[in-house]
């Protein structure tokens, strides 16, 4: 007996990869995994950035808690030999129910920022929503992209540089715009206080040593075009030349006056569906659907605003018992896995958004990064209704979710 043969009928060896960025994405088996190789490959106050929140994080913390409290009520012998995870959206037909949220200065995750994650979101045949404070402009980002995309709009003082913006985007045939409403002031963010992080990242002392921690993001940011608000190049409104506090920026070129009565005149700028993202009670989702919006984005902006404001999810079921369909509703904040998306919308959803979430994959591994999360996503809800015993998205309903706590798995 030939001790070789037998080892090589019985074991095969696998492939080195060669490819770094495989190598290190083959580590990943889940959105939490990606946040690990992102908080390794990404100096500290990037990190920070991305997955910090106000204060003492409570709201950021709740976000992701309140989808993890509800469990499932399975249906068996459904007959799910089929499961179809596609739905709609502003009239629109979507892979399955996510809207990548808009993140602002996504560059410094990756050097092709904004325009990596458009195209991974045309390839997974869902919405990208580029933010105002993008680092790819809203015409760098469709010439990029053949997909579906919005633009999100922030209440600026000059609302002639708001209208300039949003002529381009419909020139450029974004589908709707997203007004973000939680923004009147910034939240403390106090991960970036202690770390004195400005935008770009200004050079000191601590900033020089972190960057030699990681020299794989620093290579790259040193080799890549500076990082400017692409939207606002010129407009004299500042556009990330010199460093700046992310919240200097906005408490004075931000509008704190913004109002119901701005939707009108949004609304006298623009042909396409207006989403009104940060609302956080059921009396404000009235008077949205009252202003006749398309949707309503509950969003507690991630966590980043006002540390005790409600989690996302949890507003869900409340709000579409009192707007009863007059607009669709849009869940932000605290998706991880596929599976809360099936959660958001048995509970009375439209859809979720999302923006950590693919920006851990942007960190740690660019654009295939961004690809690994949307394709785990689809898996993700493509298991969950077959698991339930629904065949189609129009089948989630309540009756499916368990409201009340429940036992953790090996518990008696």
């Amino acid at each position: 007996m030939n001790p070789m043969r037998t080892l090589r009928s019985v074991a095969r060896f696998e492939r080195i990869e060669t490819d770094l960025v495989e190598r290190r994405l083959a580590r990943a088996a889940s959105v939490a995994d990606l946040r690990r190789i992102a908080k390794r490959r990404l100096p500290v106050g990037v990190f920070d950035y991305i997955d910090g929140g106000a204060e003492d994080e409570r709201t950021l913390a709740a976000n992701v808690a309140a989808f993890a409290a509800v469990g499932f009520r399975p249906r068996v012998l459904r007959n799910v030999a089929s499961v179809d995870i596609s739905s709609t959206l502003l009239g629109y037909p979507l892979a399955y129910p996510l809207v990548l949220a808009p993140t602002g200065f996504t560059r410094i995750a990756d050097p092709d920022g904004e325009l990596a994650v458009a195209r991974a979101a045309a390839r997974a045949r869902l919405p990208y929503t580029l933010s105002t404070l993008s680092t790819r402009s809203i015409e760098e980002v469709r010439a990029a992209s053949g997909g579906r995309l919005w633009f999100q709009v922030y209440a600026w003082r000059d609302r002639g540089l708001v209208k300039e913006m949003i002529d381009r985007a419909a020139a450029a045939q974004f589908e709707a715009l997203v007004l973000t409403v939680d923004t009147a002031v910034l939240g403390r963010r106090e991960r970036d206080v202690r770390r004195g992080f400005s935008l770009p990242p200004a050079l000191r002392p601590g900033t020089l040593v972190d960057g030699a921690l990681h020299p794989g993001w620093t290579w790259e940011f040193i080799r890549s075009e500076p990082i400017r608000f692409a939207n606002v190049l010129g407009q004299g409104v500042g556009d990330g030349a010199a460093p700046v506090t992310l919240s200097d920026y906005i408490n004075t070129q931000f509008d704190p006056g913004l109002a119901w009565a701005d939707i009108e005149w949004l609304r006298s700028v623009w042909d396409g569906p207006i989403v009104v993202k940060g609302i956080q009670t059921v009396a404000d989702a009235v008077l949205a659907a009252d202003a006749g919006v398309s949707a309503i984005g509950l969003s507690n902006h991630g966590g980043r605003q006002l540390d005790g404001a409600p989690a996302a999810f949890s507003l869900v079921a409340p709000v579409a018992d009192a707007v009863g369909g007059r607009a669709e509703i849009i869940c932000d904040g605290g998706v991880r896995r596929g599976s809360d998306i099936v959660k958001a919308v048995a509970a009375g959803a439209t859809a979720c958004m999302a923006g950590r979430a693919y920006l851990y994959g942007l960190g740690a591994g660019g654009e295939r990064g961004v690809d690994r999360v949307l394709d785990w996503f689809g898996d993700d809800v493509q298991r969950t209704m077959t698991l339930l015993g629904a065949p189609s998205i129009s089948g989630l309903d309540r009756s499916l979710l368990a409201l009340d706590p429940v036992p953790r798995a090996g518990s008696r």
